[in-house]
């Protein structure tokens, strides 16, 4: 089953993956119009945020992902803050400013109740949803009014998960995707595969479509995914140098130089994501022990961050990338979305 068949009025199989901190409604309506699923990452929209943003969407009359995060919300730590905190000091001593104080501000949140009060206001067509999926009573009610539901596995075991509890549309998120990590079964990264592996698998074991993500940086990229079994694709870093994108000028410069590396990190967040290597993560590893859990690691590393953005420097700064970065430097995100559909 395609992805056109599932989602009325979506017309080629291409999803623009949400992408919090670097897109907002512009994004997603350029691929939208351009005959794609544009998404809109909505975990860290405030109420009114959101609401505007559902605003905006209601009045198009193509459909757009919403994105939400369903992990299970670690209280702060402050032993585990402090120890972070106490890693970071080097770094605060050299840019000549204070620890900041324990806050919670800002923080990714999972979806709740009064969320899907103000989405149910809107009744949106499409919504998707990262680390598994909302509780089951939270689940009927995004169904209830007919949205599609759109979650990530990292593994068959989630993908098997997924379909069992709800899902109508799994998305494989291989190794090669960019940004946070989707698994929620196990923390084991070496259970997880590639994205053609990935989609390989779940085809022969789902009933319900498969959606690509990963290393998708061509046309020849979808096409070997769609002959794996996908029914569509979803791509984000490839969207990241478009004019629609909000990715900041430091992030776009690291995109366009061919000699930066990648690797899963959870220094930013606390959480493994795919990022392109800087000056955190050579010294401190990409992965380890010293941030708290997710959420609460970036607010230590934001005065860190201000100062080195200040000073033209990506040392502390979330670089996300799948391993195709710079595919399509400069062009928009309808050409992009339409190149991606073999479309020229």
């Amino acid at each position: 089953m395609r992805l056109n068949t599932l989602v009325q009025d979506v017309e080629l199989p291409v999803i623009q993956a949400p992408m919090a901190g670097v897109q907002d409604e512009d994004l997603a309506l350029a691929v939208s119009t351009a005959g794609g699923l544009g998404s809109m990452p909505c975990a860290l929209l405030e109420p009114d945020r959101l609401e505007a943003a559902l605003r905006r969407f209601a009045s198009h009359e193509r459909p757009i992902n919403l994105n939400f995060f369903c992990h299970e919300m670690a209280e702060p730590d402050e032993t585990n803050e402090e120890r972070w905190r106490q890693a970071l000091e080097p770094y605060y001593l050299e840019f000549g400013i204070e620890p900041p104080a324990p806050s919670t501000a800002g923080a990714r949140r999972p979806i709740d109740a009064a969320t899907v009060d103000l989405l149910e206001g809107f009744r949106p067509r499409v919504v998707s949803f990262h680390f598994g999926l909302p509780v089951p009573a939270l689940l009927e009610r995004i169904k209830a009014w007919g949205a599609i539901v759109l979650a990530s596995a990292t593994t068959v075991d989630e993908g098997l998960w997924l379909e069992r509890h709800g899902a109508d549309i799994v998305i494989a998120q291989g190794l090669e995707a960019g940004g946070h990590r989707g698994h929620f079964l196990s923390d084991d990264l070496t259970l997880q595969s590639t994205t053609t592996g990935l989609v390989a698998a779940l085809s022969k074991l789902l009933t319900v479509p498969i959606v690509a993500a990963g290393g998708i940086g061509s046309r020849s990229d979808v096409e070997a995914l769609l002959a794996a079994g996908a029914a569509a694709v979803q791509i984000g870093t490839a969207y990241l140098l478009c004019p629609e994108a909000k990715t900041t000028q430091l992030h776009r410069g690291a995109l366009r130089q061919p000699e930066r590396t990648g690797a899963i990190t959870n220094l930013f967040s606390g959480r493994p994501a795919r990022g392109l290597t800087n000056r955190l993560m050579r010294e401190l590893g990409p992965m380890s022990d010293l941030p708290p859990e997710f959420p609460w690691a970036s607010q230590a590393l934001a005065p860190l961050r201000a100062q080195a953005e200040a000073r033209g420097l990506d040392d502390f700064t979330p670089l996300w990338s799948g391993t195709c970065p710079g595919a399509f430097p400069g062009l928009s995100a309808a050409r992009v979305t339409r190149r991606l559909a073999g479309l020229g």
